[in-house]
């Protein structure tokens, strides 16, 4: 008796002492299998943001000409092309009931009211100072777009490794002075050491490992099943997700042979989500993953 209650001891004195396992909070998505993959027509090449419209329609836009391009997955084609502007670096784009607002990269917005009937085209001039601005989506809870940006915070050491995602409210059509999401580099880095992610790493001089993670949002979205927010990192190849204050929860590695250049996030309202990959020198293309409880 004393020896099996010697062997219990042992066992669970070695699962307190086992090492911590990556946060399961991507429970629900296979990453690793699209439900639904399409090619995208050869004028998405350049495809850099994407909103749904409904459950088989996508308003697309492309970082070079001022259109946005409704794609419908049902019948695998463009069905309707909206000119909203000049051509330009277009990054994000989202939907606002009946508006679509898009994003070019020195942070001007677009907005087009009324795109399936009789669309309004206005200019609306955030003031954001960064540049590289690319991710772009709508916060319902507060009625505001959020604009996230790939540059550091400011000219300075004590900025480099600080990354924002600032607010322009829909009802004043002002820019919030600060970011309303502030996320350090480090911090991420840490995480993911900590936590046994996966990432690649190497040996500071101090003998530290240290993860490999530049953290430039190409796009960010909210999970409306769990109000989390996604910030998707083509060039990290990583998916990474916070709480709605913002606290880190988990980051994914990405397949880059899946996710070759992964500019485009969002969710569809059961859940569903949609990432884009521009194509470069081959066909770009649309990447379903179904929710599944």
């Amino acid at each position: 008796m004393r020896y099996f209650l010697l062997i219990i001891v042992y066992s669970l004195f070695f699962i307190g002492c086992a090492s911590p396992q990556p946060p399961d909070i991507l429970q629900g998505y296979n990453l690793d299998e699209p439900d639904e993959m399409f090619v995208l027509p050869d004028s998405l090449r350049e495809i850099s943001g994407i909103a749904p419209l409904s459950d088989t329609e996508f308003a697309c836009i492309q970082d070079e000409n001022g259109i946005v391009f409704i794609y419908d997955t049902a019948k695998r084609r463009i069905r309707r092309q909206l000119p909203f502007g000049i051509d330009g670096d277009f990054e994000g784009i989202a939907r606002v009931q009946k508006s679509l607002y898009i994003l070019r990269s020195d942070g001007t917005l677009y907005e087009i009211e009324d795109y399936r009937s009789s669309p309004v085209v206005n200019t609306l001039v955030t003031g954001i100072m960064a540049g590289d601005n690319e991710g772009l989506c709508y916060d319902s809870t507060s009625n505001r777009l959020l604009i996230g940006s790939k540059s550091k915070l400011g000219n300075g050491s004590g900025l480099k490794n600080f990354r924002g995602i600032y607010s322009f409210d829909l009802d004043s059509k002002l820019l919030s002075e600060q970011p309303v999401f502030s996320f350090n580099v480090k911090t991420l880095q840490q995480f993911a050491v900590k936590n046994r992610i996966g990432v690649p790493s190497k040996i500071t001089k101090k003998g530290n490992q240290q993860a490999i993670i530049k953290f430039r949002p190409s796009d960010i979205d909210f999970n409306p099943l769990t109000n989390d927010l996604y910030v998707l990192s083509s060039v990290d190849h990583m998916l990474f997700i916070f709480n709605k204050d913002g606290v880190i929860k988990n980051i994914q590695l990405l397949d880059p042979s899946l996710f070759s250049k992964a500019e485009g996030l969002s969710f569809l309202e059961n859940g569903d989500m949609v990432v884009t990959n521009e194509g470069e020198t081959r066909n770009a293309t649309l990447l379903l993953f179904r929710h599944r409880k």
